[in-house]
């Protein structure tokens, strides 16, 4: 439900979702949390994954092989989350994960070395 500033009622929105919890359970609020929850994740992977590496233009024709690509995405994501201290530029420890990808790619070597494929 939106409403204006003034009170009145602009829309009204019906959403149902299907879930196995008990109702006496769950209130609708933490239904709710559930759902935001949810998407908020979603919406997060989505924008890693698809929106700065357009994985969704990527498509290939072999089985099984979209799923190997995803997976090493999530792997590359998992080794900037993880290494974060050692894969970032000098100096900016907080980056965020795609500029770190990007400073990566300019610079290989620090990459490798951090992964133990190259010499200190």
């Amino acid at each position: 439900m939106v409403t204006t500033r003034d009170g009145r009622l602009v829309s009204h929105d019906i959403r149902y979702f299907v879930t196995s919890l008990d109702a006496d359970r769950v209130t609708a609020t933490q239904l709710l949390d559930y759902v935001r929850g949810h998407w908020q994740i979603e919406n997060c992977l989505h924008f890693l994954k698809d929106r700065w590496w357009d994985e969704d233009r990527h498509w290939c024709q072999r089985p099984g092989l979209g799923t190997r690509l995803a997976m090493l995405t999530s792997a590359a994501l998992d080794v900037l989350r993880l290494l974060a201290a050692k894969l970032s530029p000098p100096g900016r420890r907080s980056q965020p994960l795609c500029r770190r990808a990007d400073w990566l790619g300019e610079n290989p070597h620090v990459a490798l070395q951090a992964l133990g494929f190259a010499p200190t």
